[in-house]
């Protein structure tokens, strides 16, 4: 016998013996049978997936009935009618006595962390520091919670005769409503078989999908690589709007051309390609540049009045220097 095959016959060992019993408790957790049911597979197909820490576990089927509670009582059942917690149980098999209906409903209003503590310890027998432990709890927490769950179906039940007795008392009136409770329902588990491939294809359904989103991602990677450019690209320029530009009339002449003239050189660039205005723009720069040197030349220029003038200042200053050498003479001292 292989070792796929020990541990086959180990899991369908464990599922045969504890399945119907995890079934019925899950059914007085929640008052849902398929509930139930689904809660114990839930449960089971986690431990074949995880069967190598499971089969060393000191104890196995707390491993499942731990996680099928878990699953019973999701937070997130409660946003779905379906999934919460009964009011009212569902296909309740009564046991002759019509106090047992009353102790599930009872059971059933009791808030989720009171009612699994007081299953665990009454109904399943566990003690206070194992029920503590299973629900991850402080000893105190635990003991607070079982006591509380008493109190309130002791208030709801006073047929049960709960007031007046223990804490141990009213723990074996309890177990032994319990007991007779859940060997009353009447439950067929899934097979071992069945829960080992729905494990097995929900592993593979698993680990395709991770594989499926890693490689999405890298793809959507690879397309943001490929797609970016590898190095800063400006953004196209956009000419501003300008002033229409008035072109120079070449001759200086003034009447009835300049009225033509001017209706010329207020037609505009627009509507001209790059190369167009760019060749403008050149033309008026030569013209600019032009006309700045015809001003120089104009300014070189000097009128007669101007030269006599410098002739004049010319001749003052050569006098008054032939002046200041006179006085400066040896001669004349």
């Amino acid at each position: 016998m292989t070792q796929r095959e020990q541990a086959a016959a180990a899991f369908d060992d464990l599922h045969t013996r504890h399945a119907a019993a995890l079934m019925r408790q899950t059914y007085l957790l929640t008052g849902r049978p398929w509930l139930a049911r689904r809660a114990v597979e839930q449960g089971f197909r986690l431990a074949w997936q995880r069967w190598p820490q499971v089969a060393v576990d000191p104890d196995p089927a707390g491993w499942v009935r731990a996680a099928a509670y878990e699953y019973a009582l999701k937070p997130c059942h409660g946003l779905c009618p379906g999934l919460r917690t009964a009011r009212r149980p569902r296909r309740f098999a009564a046991t002759g006595d019509p106090a047992d209906r009353a102790l599930l409903r009872a059971l059933l209003a009791l808030p989720a962390p009171y009612r699994r503590a007081l299953l665990l310890h009454d109904g399943v027998g566990l003690g206070l520091y194992e029920t503590a432990a299973e629900i991850e709890a402080s000893t105190p927490a635990a003991a607070g919670r079982l006591t509380h769950a008493r109190e309130r179906i002791a208030a709801r039940l006073p047929e049960l005769g709960l007031d007046g007795h223990p804490p141990v008392r009213q723990g074996e009136l309890l177990r032994t409503r319990f007991t007779a409770l859940t060997a009353a329902q009447q439950v067929t588990p899934t097979a071992a078989e069945r829960v080992r491939g729905d494990a097995e294809r929900s592993a593979l359904r698993t680990t395709r999908a991770g594989f499926g989103l890693a490689g999405a991602f890298v793809l959507v990677l690879l397309v943001m690589m490929i797609a970016t450019p590898d190095h800063y690209t400006r953004s196209p320029h956009k000419p501003l709007a300008t002033a229409p530009q008035i072109r120079v009339s070449p001759s200086g002449h003034h009447g009835a051309h300049a009225g033509s003239g001017k209706t010329d050189t207020g037609r505009t660039n627009i509507g001209k390609t790059d190369a167009e205005k760019a060749d403008a723009r050149k033309t008026d720069a030569r013209k600019t540049d032009i006309g700045k040197t015809d001003a120089k030349k104009a300014s070189r220029k000097k009128s007669p009045h101007k030269k006599h003038r410098d002739a004049a200042v010319r001749k003052r200053l050569r006098e008054l220097r032939q002046l200041r050498e006179a006085r400066l003479s040896p001669d004349v001292r």
